[in-house]
């Protein structure tokens, strides 16, 4: 009895195991390269999902930026040829980093894409959150608007993935060092880029975002980098431990080594490098950062707040009452009017008004009036 039970318990467990639905496959993303563009036809594409296919020699940068897949191919036309690399980024912010981190100060501005930049045949651009570098056999004054059309096939991410990151923007342009901005979200890129302080200092566990660009002195060239970190709290904690350990030896620091900081908001900024202290601090002062405040508090009077329109409001009002009581008025006398011209039958007059002659009255107070009457029977006066 204890054996068929057993059974019958297992029979009735396979059938929901088999009515479990299948766990569903995980969608193979898009192509990152079109078939074609501009007369250009890919042939001998090769993707893969591994940074280290993509860049054994930065693969972990490429982890750090957020890297999800890459895809390379050759493209070709009569007579010419093309190679294109391609690697997609989990947003916006991943792809940009990408693109100053391989970009070199030699190179030129383009206007391909949301950015770009091109040296001899190589050309590097962004798109959303797709980094492609381009390499012709060569330049011909087409190239870039042949890319241009590459940008426009190039699948796009949605909503926050699409928001570039703003770090970048709070950099000073004056005395800029061009093409020197780095933007980092992590130790290994930290390191690759020649960062002035250790990753350890930065406490990369409070997802910290740093940028880097390099600004000309009069003692030769500063380096200027900001740390965004996610509150003010977080980011007042981190500078008080990076200037110990950058002021641990004062003696250290000359004008070819100068190190001076500050804080704006969630935002550190740290000079250092060849500048002379009041040049640091000049630099410093330059970095401000701007809220973005959403204040709900009323700032100015409504429409129904105003007095002025509550005054006249209520002289409308008064106005459109009495406009219709004259009119109901005149309404009603017409009304009486009517009924009593085609159905007088209908109306009832009020009948005679009574008056009091007060006249009378007093024309008698005022000469000899007649002898007031008794009220008493004749045979009872005395």
């Amino acid at each position: 009895m204890r054996a068929r039970f057993l059974l019958t318990l297992l029979l009735v467990a396979s059938c929901f195991a088999a009515d479990k639905p299948a766990a569903k496959p995980r969608e193979k993303p898009a192509a990152l390269l079109p078939q074609e563009f501009a007369e250009w036809r890919k042939t001998a594409p090769q993707a893969t999902t591994d940074p280290g296919v993509a860049d054994p020699a930065n693969a972990a940068v490429m982890k750090e930026y957020g890297f999800t897949d890459f895809e390379s191919a050759t493209y070709a036309k009569p007579g010419r040829t093309l190679k294109l690399r391609a690697a997609r980024f989990e947003d916006k912010s991943g792809a940009y980093g990408a693109f100053t981190f391989y970009k070199q100060p030699q190179m030129i501005t383009q206007q391909i894409g949301d950015q770009a930049s091109s040296g001899n045949e190589t050309v590097l651009f962004y798109k959303g959150n797709v980094l492609v570098q381009a390499v012709f056999d060569r330049i011909t004054g087409m190239s870039a608007a042949e890319l241009r059309e590459l940008a426009d096939a190039l699948p796009q991410p949605a909503g926050e993935a699409q928001v570039p990151p703003t770090l970048p923007t709070y950099f000073p342009k004056p005395s800029y060092v061009k093409n020197s901005v780095k933007y980092v979200l992590g130790p290994a890129g930290l390191n690759a880029v020649g960062a002035p302080i250790a990753g350890e200092l930065v406490d990369f566990s409070k997802s910290p975002e740093i940028a880097l660009a390099h600004y000309t002195t009069s003692a030769g060239e500063a380096t200027l980098m900001l740390l965004y970190y996610p509150t003010p709290q977080i980011a007042a904690v981190r500078l008080r431990e990076i200037d110990a350990a950058m002021n641990a030896n004062p003696d250290a620091h000359s004008e070819r080594d100068t190190y001076a900081s500050k804080r704006t908001g969630p935002i550190v900024a740290l000079v250092t490098g060849a500048a002379p202290m009041g040049e640091a601090k000049s630099l410093l002062a330059s970095v401000t950062y701007d809220a973005d405040v959403t204040w709900n508090e009323k700032t100015k009077l409504t429409p129904r707040d105003n007095p002025i329109n509550l005054i006249w409001a209520a002289i409308k009002l008064t106005g459109y009452l009495l406009a219709a009581m004259f009119a109901l008025g005149i309404l009603y006398a017409a009304g009486r009017i009517a009924l009593r011209k085609y159905y007088p039958q209908y109306v009832r007059d009020g009948g005679e008004m009574i008056s009091l002659d007060l006249r009378a009255r007093t024309s008698a107070t005022e000469g000899a009036g007649p002898p007031l009457s008794s009220p008493l029977p004749p045979g009872e006066a005395k």
